[in-house]
Order: C-alpha cells, then structure tokens, then sequence
C-alpha cells in the first residue's frame, strides 16, 4: 500500500503541519534559511509527525496543538539528520545530496542546532509538562543512542543486544515519543497511553530492522543512498552479526574484517555472505514479530480509520523497497 493512501485519513492535518514546519523554520539568518528550506524540500516520509496525529485520532480528536506537536518531532528527527550526516560522513539522503555535502560540516551541525532549539520553543507553547517531559527524555534518550553507536563503529564483537539497545535508543524512543504525545493530549488513560507507546516503540524498532536490511538489499534509487553505507562506516548491523555467527569460517572473516576497516573493498563479499547465510530473512522475521507486536498492543482500542492507519502502517514498515 502507499504511503499516501496510509496517509489518507490525516492529509489536512499533514498539511496544517507542513505549514507550521515551513513557518516555524524561518529565521532571519540567511543561510538558516537556505539550510532548512533545502531539508524541508527534500521529501522524506514524515512517518512521525504523521504517528502523533494518528495516534491523537484513535483517541478521538486531532487539534492545532498535535499539529504543533507533530511539528517539534519532525523538527527533532531532522536535527538528528543533519548531525548524522555529519558524524556519518554521508553525501546522500533521500535520493539528493546531503545539507553538510552542499553546505559544509559546520553549517549542517549549527543549523541542526537551530531546528533543536526551535522545537523547545514550540514545545513550550503547548504549555504541557507531561509533553516536555516526554520529549525531553526522548531527546536525551536519542542522545545516548547517538554516542553508543559510536562506541560500537568497528567493534565486530558487538552483542545482538548492544545492537538492539543502540536502535531502541536512536530510532525507535521517537517513535515511541510520537504516539504518547498524540494520546497525553487527548488525556487517554495510563494504559491506553502505554499501549501506544509500545506499539511506537514495535514500529520504530521494526522500521530500523528493515533499513538495516535494504542497506545490503535495496535498490539505491528507491531507497535514496548507497548501499553499503552502514558497512562502509563499520557499522556492526544485525544481518551483518547474524551473518558472520552463521557463515562459514571464511565468511566470518571477511565480515569481520569489513566491520574492524570500514570502507566497500569487500562488499561484494560481504553481500553475498548475507544472502547465503539468511541473514536478511531472519532480520525482516525478527522486524515483522515486531510490527506484529506493536498491533497487538493496540488491538483493544476502538477501531477506526486511525486505528487501521498504524496497522497498515506497520506493515508498510516490513514489506517497503525504500
């Protein structure tokens, strides 16, 4: 299913949101500008502005304060984006050159700090503290998972577990911070709440799992960069782990040796070891049980058009090219 028909449901709150984004990013700095309308500009899925509005419309009612919401975590991801990129050395996202490829390193990181602080602002004018809360953690959170990641960069001994850790922190505590915020503000019960949590957290995880296995998988213009980038920093993803535990003596060799170096001298190498080891299908079962997982976390909400939405979501996570 497309993302746009998952979608459907909340395409005028997605708009009512694209306007905040747009106008919340304006500064007078120039560069500032040139900086975030490019990013703006550059696509990408808007799964978690479009998670707090989904998740608002299960419970009930969609308000100019989830839009604004559904705003400041798309501003956090973005500021996440353009520090990755950064630490990453990444020259592709989305399909287009990356903001530090065009604009430099240090323009990338301090407009990056911009789009954080501009999020806090907006942040303060919902004028809730279970939702600066939330989202303070969460930032916190997604912090840590930043600098465990590069503790694990070359480390070829690192465990599924400090991998899993790495993906709950970095990509998956967002998601789960989306659709909490969505229910907080539509005062759902602690359990309620606590459903939707889990069911962000499933899909985070799930979403992550899957864009580990489209770097050794996908088709670079689908999935908007090239492939081996993970490998190419010493990445130890789980298809790569799952791989060098199952592969022959050889294997395990190559695999770890691309981990330790860094760089694609191996890839081919490396590719095939991950598709003849089943690697790649482990890691989609592992991320379906996930999805499959989140929605049963939800099951006992009143179905709806919403409620649907992040079910179908969540299969969209699995089975997507991109």
């Amino acid at each position: 299913m497309p993302l746009e028909s998952l979608h459907s449901c909340i395409a005028a709150d997605m708009g009512a949101v694209d306007v905040i984004i747009r106008q919340r990013l304006h500064s007078e700095v120039v560069l500032v500008n040139q900086v975030a309308d490019y990013i703006v500009n550059s696509g990408g899925k808007r799964l978690r502005p479009a998670l707090v509005l989904l998740s608002a419309g299960t419970f009930g009612n969609i308000t100019s304060r989830h839009h604004e919401l559904a705003a400041v975590v798309e501003f956090i991801h973005t500021a996440t984006l353009l520090h990755d990129d950064v630490v990453d050395g990444s020259g592709m996202r989305r399909g287009k050159a990356t903001a530090n490829n065009l604009f430099g390193n240090a323009a990338s990181v301090l407009v990056g700090d911009f789009v954080y602080s501009r999020a806090f602002q907006i942040m303060v004018g919902v004028q809730n503290m279970r939702v600066m809360q939330v989202l303070a953690d969460a930032t916190n959170i997604i912090a840590e998972g930043e600098v465990l990641q590069l503790l694990n960069c070359h480390d070829a001994d690192v465990s599924d577990a400090a991998y899993l850790k790495v993906i709950h922190y970095k990509t998956a505590k967002l998601f789960e911070a989306a659709t909490r915020l969505g229910a907080i503000l539509c005062g759902a019960s602690s359990e309620d709440e606590a459903a939707m949590a889990e069911y962000g957290v499933r899909l985070g995880t799930a979403f992550q799992l899957i864009d580990d296995v489209l770097d050794f998988s996908g088709d670079s213009s689908e999935i908007g960069k090239n492939l081996g980038d993970d490998l190419a920093e010493g990445k130890p993803t789980l298809p790569l782990l799952y791989a060098m535990r199952h592969g022959n003596a050889q294997q395990a060799a190559v695999i770890r040796h691309a981990i330790e170096q860094g760089g694609l001298d191996e890839l081919a190498l490396v590719m095939a070891a991950v598709r003849e080891t089943g690697a790649l299908d482990y890691v989609r079962q592992l991320a379906q049980s996930e999805a499959v997982a989140g929605c049963r976390a939800i099951s006992h909400l009143p179905e709806s058009q919403y409620r649907q939405a992040l079910i179908d979501l969540s299969a969209f996570a699995v089975n997507r090219k991109f």
